[in-house]
């Protein structure tokens, strides 16, 4: 089904007015960032006019991009065209009505089997599409749905290990009332893993979980923290399957919540094959390097929730507030 929505493609005009509209720049803080970007390269925006998009996932067996728009409860599919398609709705919330504005899938990832995966907010669970990727129908399994006999807040963004082991938060963002929602069953919000086994691991409890990654050698696992209180994020020593030690801010931008230009918090972020950061925060998306070192800012001017590669990582994909972007990669 095509989208009757805004939607901008590559024109040079177009850039340069979207440019000139959100302030897109791109900010080397250090001369190791070359290795991965240019300063002058464009951030191109390709969708306009959703509500709040999230979830980037590129599916390099279709050369196409699934996003989430969690208010309009749809998954969208853009292809490298620019064709833009409804690919699933419901896509976390299967009832009738819901009483808040958080309904929708948020972070979406591919099974090692390669199911896609969707964390989703109203059903307040981690589920799998039952159907193929090429015959996508929102018929839905769960994966996993509560701890200990508790249901989760809202599953929000996960990561899958090289052993199909599943690191995962909740929040409580997709909760209709969130921290004082009279259904919240949990006293915490909670970062887990779901071992292949079946066992469910509480890896910790953090005021407001989001983003999460892994390293390339799977030796640490690091979180997002979306509370303006405590905008940071966390890196862990991983010892074992989902049990860590030396937990440490890896790095913290509460000093510039509400800053002009600083919009977003740490929120969704991926991984470079290279072992770096990208993590969208204040003003758009940090890069940092392994050991903690913002080395490059790419600013889009909008509260930036999550970004993606493509599989040859030559390309960033954006989500940022009703705005899908890209920029080349080197």
């Amino acid at each position: 089904m095509k989208v009757n929505l805004l939607f901008a493609f590559f024109g040079l005009f177009l850039f340069v007015s979207c440019q000139k509209q959100h302030n897109f720049s791109i900010e080397i803080l250090d001369d190791e960032a070359l290795d991965l970007i240019d300063s002058n390269s464009e951030i191109k925006v390709i969708g306009s006019g959703f509500e709040w998009t999230e979830g980037p996932l590129w599916i390099d067996s279709g050369n196409y991009l699934l996003f989430s728009d969690i208010p309009n409860n749809s998954v969208f599919k853009i292809d490298e065209t620019g064709d833009l398609t409804t690919y699933l709705k419901p896509s976390g919330y299967l009832g009738e009505a819901f009483g808040g504005k958080e309904p929708g899938s948020n972070g979406l990832l591919l099974s090692p089997e390669g199911s896609l995966i969707l964390m989703q907010h109203g059903e307040r669970r981690v589920a799998k599409m039952k159907a193929s990727l090429d015959s996508p129908n929102p018929d839905y399994e769960a994966v996993v749905d509560n701890y200990q006999g508790k249901r989760f807040n809202s599953p929000n963004d996960g990561v899958f290990d090289s052993q199909g082991n599943l690191y995962f938060t909740d929040p409580p963002y997709g909760l209709p009332q969130q921290m004082e929602d009279p259904n919240k069953e949990l006293e915490f919000q909670g970062v887990y893993c779901l071992k292949t086994s079946g066992e469910l691991i509480l890896v910790d409890q953090l005021t407001r979980p989001n983003g999460i990654a892994l390293s390339p050698d799977e030796s640490k696992l690091f979180v997002a923290v979306s509370d303006p209180e405590n905008a940071v994020w966390y890196q862990y020593d991983l010892v074992a399957t989902g049990m860590v030690k030396d937990k440490r801010i890896f790095y913290d931008t509460t000093p510039l919540i509400g800053q002009e230009g600083q919009k977003g918090l740490p929120d969704g972020m991926k991984m470079h094959s290279n072992g770096y950061l990208f993590a969208t925060g204040p003003g758009g998306v940090w890069i940092f390097n392994i050991s903690g070192k913002a080395i490059a800012r790419i600013h889009t001017g909008q509260a930036t929730a999550n970004c993606a590669f493509t599989t040859d990582e030559k390309t960033l994909f954006m989500t940022a507030d009703d705005y899908l972007l890209k920029v080349s990669l080197k």
